[in-house]
């Protein structure tokens, strides 16, 4: 079945009269990415201006009766629409369709745009076009090649992609029977006519360039594309993803550059011909800090372990902890116990990311010292630390996710070596008459 939305892409409204209307629910993602359960009824119309999901391209969104269409789905010959409504839609009544037309415009831009590409770089080049996305921002094509394709060529395929836009050739769509090899030899069919197809096939045609089997909603002429902009090529295994925009979306795409383009003027405190210089010196200023941030780090883990390596055997603690939340810099670690005593004490070591001690900022523990000890205290550490780690030996690593529960390590390990307190028995009560007791020689 064809259904209205593909007679007329540009139509609007639409009325029709219910089919079958049944309760469902659906999973809904919002423009905000916030998933939804939603209550509402799958709606079958005699036909429908809401294109259901098919060829690459995702649904229409509208109303219907009044209340918004979520979703829309073919199955086999019909177009089951998941209306968000709280009551259900009589049979036979008639309802009134809607169309978000905005988004319809995007899909047919992006839809159409795609076709001229995937047809220039098949004539420029060979390259067969073997899948595309229609993105939410961005859209792509997947050519069958392992050869990355260059700037320049990107460039030769969208100056005439343009060029073809400022003719304005005409779009066209036609139905011939697949049955008929005459009517359909000149139309690419990538993928094939669908298993469940019935009838005639649908063909979309930009004059003078391709034929292209398609379900999808398209522009009538290429001027209504307005423009076409090649983003990039990013090689992909044995493929190339071809990234573009189309239409509306070149306007939004050059505002966003813009946008950000004055908020790097106005942080790096330089124009944008000196953007890309001023990033080059902000990065060696920061590799030379960080350089030099890291050797501080090792003459304060040095310092630290020479005090301990000072201090009489007998005047050295049982155990020490020293945590450092400046940064997952383990070479500070590693400093530190390669110059500290090896015997004796118990180590307990963290660096993270976080600057309060109650953050939830990722981090590297140690522990070393009695091989009874650490295999205790290790996994009770990276446990109350949401972490993971093993050790061997005497000595535990791990990764931690959380240093809210840090203190909770302390307390276990200051409750480790705390003195036991020794408990006294209770005195013997005198005898009940009073008797002395024997005493002992």
């Amino acid at each position: 079945m064809v259904f209205k939305c593909q007679e007329d892409s540009f139509l609007k409204q639409f009325k029709t009269k219910v089919v079958s209307s049944e309760f469902a629910t659906l999973d809904w993602t919002s423009p905000q990415g916030e998933v939804q359960k939603l209550k509402g009824f799958q709606v079958v119309c005699e036909d429908t201006i809401l294109f259901p999901e098919g060829g690459g391209q995702p649904c229409d969104y509208g109303t219907l009766g009044g209340f918004p269409v979520r979703n829309v789905q073919r199955k086999g010959t019909t177009a089951v629409h998941f209306v968000e409504s709280p009551t259900s839609f009589e049979q036979d009544s008639e309802v009134l369709q809607q169309l978000d037309f905005p988004r319809r415009l995007d899909h047919m831009q992006q839809h159409s745009g795609q076709h001229l590409i995937t047809a220039l770089f098949d004539r420029e080049f060979k390259y067969d076009t073997t899948s595309w996305s229609l993105g939410s921002s961005a859209s792509y094509i997947q050519l069958s090649t392992p050869h990355l394709i260059s700037r320049e060529s990107l460039d030769l395929i969208e100056r005439q992609a343009n060029d073809l836009i400022r003719e304005g050739r005409e779009v066209s769509v036609v139905l011939v029977d697949p049955e008929v090899a005459q009517e359909f030899q000149d139309a690419r069919a990538p993928r094939g006519l669908p298993k469940d197809h019935e009838g005639l096939a649908r063909v979309v045609r930009i004059a003078g360039i391709e034929s292209n089997m398609c379900c999808g909603t398209h522009v009538t002429n290429l001027s209504q594309l307005q423009c076409i902009k090649l983003l990039c090529a990013e090689k992909v295994k044995t493929n190339v993803l071809v990234h573009f925009v189309v239409g509306e979306r070149v306007l939004q795409k050059l505002g966003e550059v813009f946008q950000r383009e004055q908020q790097l003027t106005q942080a790096l405190k330089g124009g944008p011909g000196q953007h890309l210089e001023l990033v080059q010196k902000l990065q060696q200023n920061v590799k030379g800090s960080r350089k030099y941030f890291v050797q501080l780090l090792k003459d304060f883990a040095t310092a630290e372990a020479e005090r301990l390596e000072d201090l009489p055997k007998k005047e050295r603690p049982k155990y020490f902890a020293l945590h450092r939340r400046d940064g997952i810099e383990v070479d500070f670690i590693n400093t530190f116990l390669r110059l500290a005593p090896a015997e004796g004490i118990l180590y307990f070591l963290t660096v993270s990311e976080g600057v309060a001690a109650g953050s939830s900022a990722k981090g590297h523990l140690v522990l070393r010292g009695d091989p009874e000890l650490v295999e205790k205290l290790g996994p009770q550490f990276v446990e109350l630390l949401e972490g993971k780690g093993n050790g061997k030996e005497g000595s535990f690593q791990g990764k931690i996710n959380n240093l809210a529960r840090l203190q909770d390590c302390q307390d276990l390990l200051e409750a480790q070596f705390k003195p036991k307190k020794i408990v006294e028995a209770p005195a013997a009560a005198p005898p009940a008459n009073g008797a002395e007791l024997d005493k002992e020689e």
